[in-house]
């Protein structure tokens, strides 16, 4: 990008992730860096093309090519390439690891793979939302580049010989006509600092080791696992990507791409929502992944504790509340708009215990759980104990009522954590309590036809109903379970897809696409009633609706074949995990 020129956005089935757990990367087919906040998730954006502003770094080849990437195995490390008419170009790319939340390192290693190659290679950073452009340039004597953005600090190396140009608007870009001979490389490192670092980052050598040997850490090998073995690595590695050293997951790295064009479903999703990290510590300890597992417990335990039975739906990373919704003075993504801020922070989500107790339990079969994970888990309790009568806003944050599924999961985590209350004196009573949720939901949430329904005045099939089984409220033979395994697959299944509920008045698909996360629980689902093959077979459709990279957006649009929503989502991320785990062997 030079001279104030805004760069289209892709389709998002194109879009990689590159991520250190404090911030992430989108990266384009065209070598686009598009989207990228600092410091941290919920931070203003350095990097805004995305949402239709200026700031990007580009590294793209010069004339006709073909694109393609994959991701090396186990990590976030991508490798964007390139078919060109002279030959082949390949761009490796990461954000450095180990990471802190007040510096971030990209790397970018151009490789000329056959032939020689020509790339145009173009940096505007923009701090704010492009509020602040890259001010006070200079090229310091061993040929890096230093420019101030707002209140951070930039050092770009590798490329001395870039020429800048200045925008009116939004200070300086810098372009550089980068040329390599067959089999040579470039590499450009990118340092971003919040407070007044001005030392040089290590040798780029160094830089890629580290980064190489902390996924080769971060992701287990999932030896057990036979079943998308290489999908189920890269999901964690999502995970992991997601997940700050706070311990707290974002539920996904961007904000407000829309779900439906012009419908005005846009959401700020760069937040860590209690029931979306329980979903994540779950699939780890299915996995046995002990590091996430204590992530997740670490963050949910210390926001419990904190807030009781005030507990918010979604935090900051940081553990601070969730800024009010406000638009920004940006085009945004085609057919949304922008918006920064979420408005759950005034809601009252009664599921999100449950799925604490329940991500508590696990962490306990797993021996995991310390003393301050026990006064969360019994903050938990005494949150059901005190609101479950409540009306609440439920797993899909809509009007406030008394949710079926939301007194269900309470149950089901009141039953989990019981067994691990044995002895404490606990254990009869969460039980007592748990049967009586089940009582209570079954007075007013089973339909005519002897299934669970939504709410007690919304009859309709609802995907997240199967979790009543799934995590143990009522039995898997349970008539009532039977019943709504069979409804969703006859009324919310269509195309081999899976949505949440049918929304009023129109079919499957017209208002919105079809729920990843649903599929992989109806596959769950499928597996625990025993039907192996039909578990099997809706993974593999439910897990064929990602893009290039193998990222999943929230929803798949099934008739135009488009991911729809944020990206990546973490919390289908966690399911396709869990997902792989119990349907191996």
């Amino acid at each position: 990008m030079s001279g104030g020129a805004v760069l289209a956005p892709h389709a998002l089935r194109d879009y990689a992730l590159l991520a250190d757990g404090e911030r992430g990367v989108l990266v384009g087919p065209r070598g686009d860096f598009a989207w990228m906040c600092f410091p941290r998730w919920h931070d203003d954006a350095v990097f805004s093309a995305l949402v239709g502003g200026r700031a990007c770094w580009t590294v793209t080849p010069v004339g006709r090519f073909v694109w393609g990437g994959h991701y090396e195995g186990g990590g976030l490390i991508w490798r964007s390439r390139w078919v060109t008419e002279e030959g082949i170009v390949e761009c490796r790319e990461a954000l450095a690891l180990p990471s802190r939340p007040d510096r971030a390192v990209l790397l970018r290693r151009a490789t000329a793979v056959r032939g020689d190659a020509r790339l145009s290679v173009s940096l505007a950073a923009g701090a704010g939302f492009d509020r602040h452009g890259m001010v006070r340039l200079k090229r310091r004597e061993d040929g890096a580049w230093t420019a101030a953005l707002g209140e951070e600090r930039m050092r770009w190396f590798g490329a001395g010989d870039a020429e800048p140009a200045e925008d009116g608007v939004h200070g300086h870009s810098l372009t550089l006509d980068l040329r390599l001979g067959a089999g040579e490389s470039r590499d450009l490192v990118l340092v971003l600092d919040h407070g007044g670092d001005d030392s040089g980052p290590p040798p780029p050598e160094r830089l890629w080791e580290a980064t190489e040997a902390a996924w080769a850490e971060r992701v287990p090998e999932l030896a057990e696992v036979d079943l998308a073995r290489r999908d189920a690595r890269h999901a964690h590695a999502v995970l992991s990507g997601l997940t700050s050293a706070t311990g707290a997951m974002v539920a996904a790295a961007t904000t407000s791409l829309p779900e439906r064009a012009e419908r005005a479903r846009n959401y700020d999703y760069r937040y860590a929502w209690i029931r979306d990290q329980a979903y994540a510590g779950e699939a780890a300890a299915a996995a046995g992944s002990m590091p996430l597992l204590d992530d997740a417990v670490r963050f949910v335990a210390g926001r419990l504790n904190a807030d009781g039975p005030d507990l918010m739906p979604a935090y900051t990373v940081t553990g601070d509340p969730v800024p009010d919704e406000s638009h920004l003075d940006l085009p945004g993504y085609p057919g949304g708009v922008d918006i920064v801020g979420n408005r759950v922070r005034d809601q009252f989500q009664l599921d999100a215990f449950g799925e604490a107790l329940l991500l508590f339990a696990a962490a306990a079969r797993s021996d995991r759980l310390d003393a301050d994970a026990w006064r969360a888990a019994e903050a938990a309790v005494a949150a059901i104990e005190a609101r479950h009568e409540e009306d609440e806003a439920g797993i899909w944050e809509l009007e406030a009522r008394r949710w079926t599924h939301s007194r269900l999961i309470c149950a089901a985590g009141l039953r989990a954590i019981a067994t691990h209350a044995q002895g404490r004196e606990r254990g009869p009573r969460l039980l007592a309590l748990a049967d009586s949720l089940v009582a209570a939901a079954a007075a007013t949430g089973v339909s005519r036809a002897g299934r669970w329904r939504r709410a007690p005045a919304d009859g309709r099939v609802d995907a997240a109903l199967l979790l009543a089984a799934l995590r143990g409220a009522v039995p898997a033979d349970d008539p009532r379970s039977r019943a709504t395994l069979g409804a969703v697959e006859a009324d919310l299944v269509e195309d081999g897809c899976t949505y949440r509920y049918r929304a009023e008045g129109g079919p499957l698909g017209q208002a919105e696409g079809s729920f990843l996360v649903c599929g992989f629980r109806l596959a769950l689902a499928h597996a625990q009633a025993g039907d192996v093959v039909r578990a099997r077979a809706v993974f593999e459709r439910t897990r064929a609706a990602c893009g290039t990279p193998g990222l999943f957006a929230e929803e798949f649009d099934v008739e135009q074949r488009q991911l729809r929503g944020n990206l990546p989502q973490a919390f289908v991320h966690a399911l396709l995990l869990e997902s792989a785990v119990r349907l191996s062997g």
